[in-house]
């Protein structure tokens, strides 16, 4: 099976002027996609990196971020995304852990980079513009009044056209290095191989049916494992065309479904409810639509919302899939023609699920039964970078134990019931109490804190803190100097949404704090 940067070079020569992506009222063509990734694969082997070596990426949604990534793999160098909205404490814990030699983030970000790449002695940083693939162009940038970037990656793309490297690469060879906490503790690299991206773009291309006609709006992160898939490396396995936008807006993006005659488009529910809410969305036309599949990120996919949906726009809203970052997701599918709510999809072809009683993971229930979902399939990755033992107890003999629990019902369909870890889930983005924790604690007047989530009816969950004082502090900081303070020190979907101070945290004997505890409290009061 070919890997997903040969795809890319397969439609290239196939069908050049096809448009790859449009970004910003621009056209780039499978040849021009294809041409960039060469340069940029000359670009870092002439900047020293070679195999098995690692790259951050570090901006929003992009056309820099694919020449990337399909540079980096013909080199057999790894990229690692790296969350646009992470602040500076976030982005040096991960480019450490990552041993990344070379960072390239967008202009806006270009203070935090440069901080954390000093800090750390990363050599090598380039900085992308919005204006590199924009109809205002260059000199409107000049215009515009922004800062200057310091090392622009696009002219060197452009010097090095017509020229290239190639590295050799196996598929299990590691081509990205997705971070997430897993359960427990600081975020972790989850290394994905190339036969585990080009098996799951094939699943996401076959179950989809997407072809090279298709038009598919990239409107989730490509940090996030799921947009990347699902928007990108299916879109280029199967020579469609992306519709990349730099974040969701939902007037933007009805603007590029009825410019571009958008054919596929992947969310999650509260990007559909915002556009069914928009004013404009009765005057918008809908009918180049023919899929939605969506995730139930905060709101719950539900046949009532996915009726309102087909009533709107005349197609389907239904859950895409399960999946994680550990099997660069999309484990599930829902069958486009037996479409079943409350569920998640059966396994893709290729993929065993297995329920195990939570005491014995070796076992294996029945349908009906809730219990532990473990996973095996070509999609599951490697391990864990620099994490030998974490790597050892989230794979036993060939599973992925998830840490997730679910059942299957009698005709093979996943049910996901919730998590077994304490991971909260804010408007589709996972957040993790021990890394919140851990930044809190940083706050001169904070002795002791915990987190959990409690429930939001617009973002699902939002991050609740409970904190215990310095003494010399009580008094003197309010719950709102925490939350403000923390909004300019972390990424604002982990920030604090509510602070209660308390004089101590319920432990059990040996000190570890118990969030199990504080959620029980918090469930208990009145609504």
């Amino acid at each position: 099976m070919p890997y997903l940067h040969e795809w890319l070079h397969v439609h290239a020569l196939a069908r050049p002027a096809h448009p790859a992506m449009y970004f910003l009222g621009t056209a780039i063509t499978y040849g021009e996609l294809d041409a960039y990734a060469f340069a940029m694969s000359a670009l870092l082997a002439e900047l020293g990196l070679r195999k098995g070596d690692a790259i951050a990426l570090y901006m929003p949604n992009m056309p820099h971020f694919l020449i990337a990534k399909f540079g980096a793999e013909r080199l057999g160098v790894a990229v690692s995304p790296v969350s646009p909205l992470a602040k500076e404490w976030e982005v040096e814990y991960q480019l450490q852990d990552l041993g990344a030699k070379l960072v390239i983030c967008d202009d806006d970000r270009l203070d935090i980079a440069r901080a954390a790449c000093e800090k750390l002695g990363i050599s090598h940083l380039l900085s992308a513009s919005l204006f590199d693939f924009s109809v205002k162009s260059v000199a409107a940038k000049a215009e515009s009044g922004l800062p200057a970037p310091g090392d622009p990656l696009m002219p060197r793309l452009l010097d090095r056209l017509g020229r290239s490297a190639k590295g050799s690469v196996d598929g299990d060879d590691t081509c990205l290095i997705m971070y997430t906490s897993g359960s427990t503790g600081m975020p972790k690299g989850a290394m994905l191989t190339y036969a585990n991206a080009a098996y799951k773009a094939e699943a996401v291309v076959t179950a989809s049916r997407l072809t090279e006609a298709d038009v598919v709006l990239g409107v989730m992160p490509l940090c996030h494992i799921a947009g990347l898939l699902m928007g990108a490396c299916a879109t280029v396995r199967a020579g469609a065309t992306l519709v990349l936008l730099p974040k969701f807006d939902p007037e933007v993006a009805m603007d590029a479904i009825q410019l571009h005659r958008v054919t596929v488009m992947y969310t999650v529910t509260p990007m559909n409810l915002a556009i069914m809410q928009h004013p404009r969305s009765g005057h918008t036309d809908f009918s180049s639509l023919r899929l939605n599949p969506c995730t139930s990120f905060g709101v719950p996919v539900t046949d009532r919302v996915a009726a309102e949906w087909k009533a709107l726009t005349g197609v389907p809203l239904y859950e895409a899939a399960y999946g994680l970052t550990e099997t660069h997701t999309a484990d599930t599918q829902m069958p486009l023609d037996a479409i079943r709510y409350g569920t998640h999809g059966k396994p893709i072809p290729g993929t065993q699920i297995r329920i195990a009683p939570l005491d014995d993971p070796t076992g294996e229930l029945g349908p009906g039964e809730e219990g532990e979902i473990w996973i095996r399939s070509p999609g599951v990755m490697k391990g864990y970078l620099h994490r030998e033992e974490a790597t050892r107890e989230a794979l036993q003999d060939g599973w992925l134990r998830t840490g997730d629990i679910g059942l299957m019902d009698d005709d093979g369909y996943l049910i996901f019931r919730g998590r077994k870890k304490e991971m909260i889930k804010c408007s589709g983005y996972s957040v993790f109490p021990e890394e919140v924790e851990h930044w809190l604690s940083r706050h001169e007047a904070i002795r002791q804190v915990a987190v959990i989530g409690v429930p939001d009816p617009q973002k699902g969950e939002v991050v609740k803190a409970f904190v215990v004082l310095e003494p010399s502090y009580v008094g003197r900081v309010t719950e709102a100097d925490i939350i403000a303070w923390s909004r300019e020190k972390i990424a604002h979907y982990k920030c604090p949404r509510h602070v209660e101070f308390r004089e101590s945290l319920p432990a059990t004997g040996t000190g570890k704090i118990l969030r199990r505890a504080l959620a029980e409290e918090e469930a208990a009061k009145p609504k």
